[in-house]
């Protein structure tokens, strides 16, 4: 009888390896696909009501609001100290042309995935102190 649940066991834990194998390699197909489709970008992230932005050293991109941006914005709340601090972070997207007779930035990135985010608000470019009395 032992040798009977014995062998059911490792069938069992033979067939669930091989389905988490293939599972892995979808995962890993799609995750490569995902990297050719999309560009990686780096850069202090900001999220307003209405607006989002991406500052990186030599651009600025309007950020697209959707559910990806507002996810993102969700992750960034606990690391911020004030509503308008920069926190750095690694996204892959889309760069697109603003539609014509649309406000806002030149070039809008549609963020597809959040890569990484910084544990720490980024430096202040200006710093403004407040004079005490």
């Amino acid at each position: 009888m032992k040798k009977i649940i014995l062998l059911v066991a490792v069938f069992t834990l033979v067939i669930s390896c091989k389905n988490t194998e293939e599972k892995q390699t979808e995962a890993t197909e799609v995750s490569t696909e995902t990297e050719a489709a999309f560009k990686t970008f780096k850069g202090e992230f900001l999220y307003m009501a209405d607006a989002a932005v991406l500052k990186g050293d030599n651009f600025i991109y309007g950020v697209a609001l959707d559910e990806t941006s507002k996810n993102l914005a969700d992750k960034v709340a606990p690391v911020k100290k004030d509503p308008f601090d920069m926190v750095e972070v690694y996204v892959r997207g889309t760069l697109q042309n603003k539609p014509d007779g649309a406000e806002g930035w030149d070039e809008i990135l549609t963020i597809k995935e959040i890569i990484s985010i910084s544990d720490t608000p980024a430096e202040a470019d200006i710093k403004i102190e407040e004079k005490k009395s």
